[in-house]
């Protein structure tokens, strides 16, 4: 073999090495995660999910754990930055199914429009709130992002929540709750936590 074809192979079998550690190295999509608590145990957290099936989610000591606290529909003013889960209807509308309004300090979390999980044509949208305009079927919000805008119509049955103080003595068997967790073989590593709380379950 030439000195010119044994480069050319070694130069291939370290690209063909380095490719495959940078895909070993690619982050785990985080998954997201609703059910009823069945039990805390130690820093483990078991889980029966609404799809059916029971999983176990390690948290550390300073994973956050929050609640979730009604407000108003009316609550929602320009200029606040919410968290929208929405269906997209045949004419191409957006009918909110929930709403959360984030705390100021939090402004920007998320910020985007995306696919969401509770559904077929089920979406995400983080955005700042332009105007509101009050409708037949109740307000209309106009909504701008980074790279976009959308119109979400939000009717007045929808929860409208957001954030209340919660810690991880709050996680009990029975209580509904929603985890952002990374995947770690069949189990998971928590990332982030809603619980409910005083009745208030995470509607997201």
């Amino acid at each position: 073999m030439s000195i010119r074809v044994r480069l050319a192979v070694s130069a291939l079998a370290l690209a063909l090495s380095l490719a495959s550690t940078a895909f070993a190295q690619t982050p785990a999509k985080p998954a997201r995660i609703r059910g009823d608590i069945v039990s805390l145990s130690g820093d483990t957290l078991t889980v029966h999910r609404r799809s059916g099936d029971t999983v176990k989610i390690a948290l550390k000591a300073d994973t956050p754990v929050t609640a979730l606290k009604n407000i108003k529909l009316q609550d929602i003013k320009p200029g606040s930055f919410v968290g929208t889960a929405a269906m997209t209807g045949v004419d191409g509308k957006l009918t909110a199914t929930e709403v959360l309004v984030f705390p100021e300090s939090a402004r920007g979390t998320g910020e985007g429009h995306y696919a969401w999980d509770m559904g077929p044509n089920s979406t995400m949208t983080n955005a700042n709130v332009d105007q509101v305009v009050q409708s037949t079927s109740g307000r209309d919000l106009k909504l701008s992002y980074k790279g976009g805008s959308n119109d979400v119509t939000v009717p007045e049955n929808v929860p409208v929540v957001t954030f209340a103080p919660a810690t991880q003595a709050d996680l009990k068997p029975g209580k509904q709750i929603f985890v952002v967790a990374t995947p770690q073989g069949s189990d998971y590593a928590a990332q982030r936590i809603v619980v409910e709380k005083d009745g208030v379950k995470p509607p997201m």
